[in-house]
């Protein structure tokens, strides 16, 4: 029986939760998985949406990589797999696209083996795979998700309520930005007053997003760990940054590793935000595409047709 698989787009970090914060949003790309009467290991690949053409149709492509990885994992034989794929989620712009095939890939075979996995051991697939838990645990489980990586390799993953009228508004310009070239740009070791800086900041970010406190979220937002070093790789950075601002948002981030960048703002000020900073970027001469999102609550959805 085919699968259909909805992945949702994620925001890593926001601000001082560098590497163990994310949110699941209302964007997504979707999976379809149908087994085919071929020798094992066979696959098909077809892929649809915008930048379609910049994704591996071979087994080179990370949903199937994902796929093949789960199997393998429990000795199992890889079957014969027909995969399609639907785009909406922009490729290295900071918004888990990369999340968004891992899961799918994980979620498919699941859906479709002899012995599936319960969400516990997907999630630790999922993050050996990825490397780090920001996007993907959002990415599988939904909503804001805190995830604190244990020495045997699993995460304990902590559910952060979100106020409904604290509003993510993305700014997702044209040009990419790759999560390895914005990870070469953070320094090997931190002061005490930046570790400090983070941790505080951290916890004061957790009770905005739960209260939509603007006054708590207008500080809680800073960071001294990535975007510092991050800010130079992003043209119009600054520009968008005060547009933002000016239009009512609470305050703006990088999303995950950039360049897309993420503001939180009250409801009434969402769309104007969404506005603002993209006729921002517009003016130091970037194409961009904004708009208003909300928190997608479920994470990635499996159906069978």
């Amino acid at each position: 029986m085919p699968v259909s698989v909805t992945v949702p787009a994620t925001t890593a970090n926001l601000g001082p939760g560098f590497d163990c914060l994310g949110a699941a949003l209302t964007l997504y790309n979707r999976f379809g998985f149908s087994a085919l009467d071929q020798a094992p290991g066979s696959v098909t690949i077809a892929v649809s949406g915008p930048e379609s053409d910049r994704v591996a149709t071979d087994a080179s492509n990370l949903a199937y990589q994902a796929f093949t990885y789960f199997y393998q994992q429990q000795g199992l034989t890889v079957p014969a797999v027909e995969i399609s794929i639907e785009l909406a989620v922009p490729l290295a712009r900071g918004l888990g696209s990369s999340s968004t095939a891992i899961v799918g890939g994980l979620l498919g075979a699941n859906a479709l083996s002899p012995k599936p996995l319960d969400q516990a051991a997907l999630v630790a697939m999922a993050i050996a795979l990825e490397g780090h838990p920001d996007n993907v645990v959002p990415a599988l489980v939904g909503g804001c998700q805190l995830a604190v990586a244990q020495d045997d390799g699993t995460a304990m993953l902590c559910a952060i309520p979100w106020h409904s009228d604290v509003i993510p508004v993305v700014a997702i310009p044209d040009f990419e930005l790759s999560t390895a070239e914005a990870r070469r740009v953070l320094p090997a070791t931190y002061s005490r007053a930046d570790a400090i800086f983070n941790t505080a900041h951290l916890g004061l970010l957790l009770r905005g997003l739960e209260s939509g406190r603007g006054d708590w979220l207008r500080v809680a937002l800073g960071d001294r760990i990535h975007q510092p070093y991050r800010q130079a790789l992003i043209p119009g950075y600054a520009a968008v940054t005060a547009a933002a601002l000016e239009a009512g948002a609470h305050g703006l981030v990088i999303s995950g590793a950039g360049p897309t960048l993420l503001a939180l703002a009250p409801t009434a000020a969402s769309t104007a935000v969404a506005t603002a900073m993209a006729a921002a970027w517009a003016q130091a001469g970037q194409l961009v595409k904004a708009q208003a999102l909300t928190l997608e609550p479920r994470g990635a959805q499996v159906s069978f047709s």
